[in-house]
């Protein structure tokens, strides 16, 4: 059922009106006005090469993941094997991805074997060497399918750790990809200090909790003193003269807890206003800590980060509900840091900036000009010919076109969607897609005025005909668009949200405002009379 023209012009009204307000935030001059406090809060957001950003080439150390790895598969064979009654030395980890470790008994050799092959599938034995003293060395590594599966894994996790990070972080649209070579590539716009962004993106974030040995003269370790199974660590601490100083605190070697079981972080003040971090475990995190707290009460438990130790407390009593906290003079900025990488999970390799790039405002302000200008160059020269060639039509033609424009620009506010430069090359390609609707309507409509129709009459029929080849057309087109948005990434995506956005306002405006325009004019008239077009 058609509608009556009323209703139409309503319709029409309404939406632009909607479009209207969705569009003006974007404008600074609007949003700090009065005006912009009864406007949605939404704008465009801008892509990095339009308001400029960091860019960075980092490279996941697959490695150290894999050497990582490894040595948590030997703490598990030397468990795997105390189990089975099994002796096994401690494993230790040789260049090239290897695990060497003894075997106390060569009688458990088998028993060993059929342990690896059952339970350790993923490791090869590469060397079993008997020795004298009646023992069995034993090489082994991951087998090369294994090995290729954990490197793309290793960097399709850091991938999703940074994007975790970045997003709390509070940057808009960053765009982050994994290209080939263990390679990620990292844009954040508006983003303009890159020391920091570095320091969240790649900190490892590896958090442990581990028993520290008072009964070892932490000095004669520092010199290379040291017991078996046990670690010198430097705990920074506030000197005499009120500086930092690091002072080496020995630790066991094997870490009691890991970040793993934090479920929560965040940042929180003493009474000293000194900001410090607190952390929630996971309910298998929280039975750990209260029994490690509960075993080793009147010791020192050192947290550990990255290798640092960042505070070592006694233990008053034993921790129960699955909290604790980490201080060490922290501004507000750190805690806060330190907070969100933790609360984002740990990297699983460290990674290194290969490539370090700032794109400043002002390039991305000449980008937005030179883009301006093109469109509105692109935009004049169609309006000019519109008016010049289909007369009082065209007129109709170039004002449906600016509701187009409008719509678009409302669309990427309410959206959240990111403008980039091949974005505004979308929104000039939809300008002349949206005439090129109205050219196929207004044809029709001139070849039904020569066969001799009313205004009225060929204006319906007009319309009627060139409708569907108007939506078959511009359907195919919105079928390739989306195949570049799912599959894209970056600038090209950008680039296809504006072109959906621009094609399914270009059929809204020039099928049914135009005609309601149309109908507007043609009904102020008697039937004969002439239409300019």
């Amino acid at each position: 059922m058609k509608l009556s023209l009323g209703l139409r012009i309503g319709l029409v009204a309404a939406i632009t009106l909607l479009g209207l307000a969705w569009m003006l935030p974007s404008f600074p001059s609007v949003r700090n006005s009065p005006l912009g406090e009864l406007l949605p809060q939404d704008q465009i957001s801008l892509g990095l090469d339009l308001k400029g950003g960091i860019h960075l080439t980092l490279e996941a150390d697959v490695d150290t993941a894999l050497d990582n790895q490894l040595a948590q598969i030997g703490s598990e064979i030397r468990d795997e094997a105390r189990e089975e009654k099994i002796a096994v030395l401690k494993p230790t980890l040789r260049p090239g991805h290897r695990l060497a470790f003894s075997l106390l008994k060569a009688d458990q050799q088998a028993g060993l074997d059929a342990l690896l092959s059952s339970k350790f599938k993923n490791l090869a034995i590469l060397e079993r060497t008997p020795t004298a003293d009646g023992r069995v060395e034993y090489l082994v590594g991951f087998t090369q399918e294994y090995r290729t599966y954990l490197s793309g894994l290793t960097v399709e996790q850091a991938v999703k750790t940074i994007r975790n990070r970045i997003d709390q972080f509070g940057v808009a649209e960053p765009d982050i990809r994994q290209q080939t070579g263990g390679r990620i590539q990292v844009q954040l716009p508006g983003l303009q200090d890159p020391e920091r962004a570095i320091s969240i993106i790649g900190q490892t974030a590896h958090l442990e909790f581990r028993l520290v040995d008072d009964a070892v003269d932490a000095d004669k370790a520092a010199r290379g003193v040291l017991p078996p199974n046990r670690e010198v660590l430097m705990l920074s601490a506030k000197g005499q003269d009120g500086g930092n100083v690091d002072r080496p605190v020995v630790v066991h070697s094997e870490a009691a807890l890991t970040g793993e079981a934090i479920s929560d972080a965040g940042t929180a003040f003493d009474t000293w206003n000194q900001a410090y971090v607190t952390m929630t475990f996971d309910a298998r995190g929280a039975r750990q800590f209260e029994r490690i707290t509960g075993e080793n009460v009147g010791r020192k438990l050192a947290i550990v980060l990255d290798g640092k130790i960042y505070s070592a407390p006694v233990i008053q009593d034993r921790i129960g509900g699955g909290r604790a906290q980490i201080t060490g003079n922290f501004s507000v900025e750190q805690a806060h840091d330190l907070a969100l990488v933790l609360r984002a999970g740990a990297l699983p390799a460290p990674v290194k900036v290969l490539e370090q790039r700032t794109v400043g405002p002002s390039l991305g302000q000449e980008s937005i000009d030179a883009g301006v200008q093109a469109a509105l160059i692109g935009f004049t020269a169609v309006v000019v010919f519109m008016v010049v060639y289909y007369g009082l039509a065209g007129l109709i033609a170039d004002t449906v076109l600016m509701l187009n424009i409008v719509f678009i620009m409302a669309g990427l506010a309410a959206f959240g969607a990111t403008l980039t430069l091949p974005g505004i090359a979308g929104i000039i390609l939809t300008i002349g897609m949206a005439v090129d609707a109205n050219v196929l309507i207004y044809e029709r409509i001139r070849e039904n005025l020569r066969r001799g129709y009313t205004p009225r009459a060929a204006i319906d029929e007009g319309y009627s005909r060139a409708s569907m080849t108007i939506l078959d057309a511009n359907l195919t087109t919105v079928i390739a668009a989306l195949v570049l948005y799912e599959f894209g990434t970056g600038p090209v995506r950008g680039f296809a949200v504006t072109l959906i956005l621009g094609i399914v306002s270009s059929m809204f405006t020039a099928i049914f405002v135009s005609r309601v325009l149309f109908d507007l004019l043609t009904s102020r008239n008697s039937a004969s009379a002439k239409l300019s077009i």
